[in-house]
């Protein structure tokens, strides 16, 4: 007898191993995959511009990377006792004007490079609603806390969202035609935007994906939201916000993705990984005992193995 039903998918003849360099933008949840990629010393960046949940927010980023785009003062501003800009997250905010313009021009150039050394790129789409600042009528990244009737809140309809990701995959095919994009659509509940309203966007986010995904093999699809919902769909996979998936949520949804994207080739060189990891983790009684030196002199040697062999640093 089932009690679940469980979703799986087929490995991906594109898989990431210890050669790969996988590039992630996107929402909170991307932090997720890539905390996991990083625990097994997977070549991975994440989120340079820092967290942004809808696809014009994501597309700007990419869009001004590509195009080398240079940030001057008209496209920062003063709040709050620190410099913003409305692109990015405010985890790039600054106490001084020409420290947050360094920041987005070094950012700018990082992610070109970034990109056109990418052998994988993930995106995840949190929300299809979206906050144009009226003064400028463009849709921001980030409203820093300015007061929302300086903006419109507007649902991003599916041709809007599937628009937005072809003009991306058309910029990052211009200087990258052989990477790999994998797309996904968070499992957090946005739901200060109501119920109604959280699954309106999910819907146009799944759709304006599903929209142009199957004319390119180098387009992917991974279905967080689906297990989320439709596999483990149960409160107890939730943090106690019930917004956000648990540790144990994550964790399952990991192992899901690495059975579709991850070489089974890694495997023994993520158990060394692994090892050195709760080495590294332990936390001794006695930090002086001997038991304890001799067990920091062999996790050193495992990690100068690692290091000479693979070229995997701690």
């Amino acid at each position: 007898m089932e009690f679940r039903t469980q979703i799986t998918g087929k490995p991906n003849n594109q898989q990431i191993d210890y050669q790969s360099n996988i590039l992630l933008f996107g929402s909170c949840f991307t932090e997720n995959i890539h905390k996991k990629l990083d625990y097994f010393k997977l070549k991975s960046q994440c989120n340079p511009f820092g967290i942004l949940f809808n696809p014009k927010a994501i597309e700007t980023v990419i869009t001004h990377s590509i195009q080398e785009k240079i940030y001057t003062e008209k496209d920062v501003f003063f709040a709050n006792e620190r410099w913003h800009c409305f692109d990015v997250h405010s985890d790039l905010s600054a106490l001084t004007k020409n420290e947050l313009l360094d920041t987005l021009n070094q950012q700018v150039k990082n992610s070109k490079t970034a990109i056109e050394n990418a052998s994988h790129l993930i995106i995840t789409l949190g929300t299809a609603w979206a906050y144009r600042f009226i003064a400028s009528n463009t849709i921001v990244g980030n409203c820093h806390k300015i007061p929302q009737k300086q903006f419109k809140k507007e649902l991003l309809s599916v041709d809007a969202v599937s628009n937005s990701l072809k003009n991306i995959v058309n910029l990052i095919s211009s200087i990258n035609p052989n990477l790999h994009l994998i797309f996904t659509v968070s499992p957090i509940r946005h739901l200060k935007d109501g119920f109604v309203e959280n699954s309106r966007s999910k819907a146009h986010l799944i759709a304006g994906i599903h929209d142009f995904i199957e004319t390119s093999e180098h387009l992917h699809y991974f279905p967080s939201y689906e297990i989320m919902m439709d596999d483990l769909r149960d409160y107890r996979f939730y943090t106690t916000d019930m917004l956000h998936p648990s540790e144990l949520a994550i964790q399952y949804i990991w192992e899901q993705f690495s059975e579709v994207w991850i070489s089974p080739n890694t495997h023994a060189l993520q158990k060394e990984v692994a090892t050195v990891q709760k080495g590294l983790a332990h936390r001794p009684f006695n930090p002086t005992s001997e038991q304890h030196l001799n067990f920091l002199s062999s996790l050193k040697r495992k990690m100068d193995a690692l290091r000479l062999l693979h070229g995997i640093r701690f």
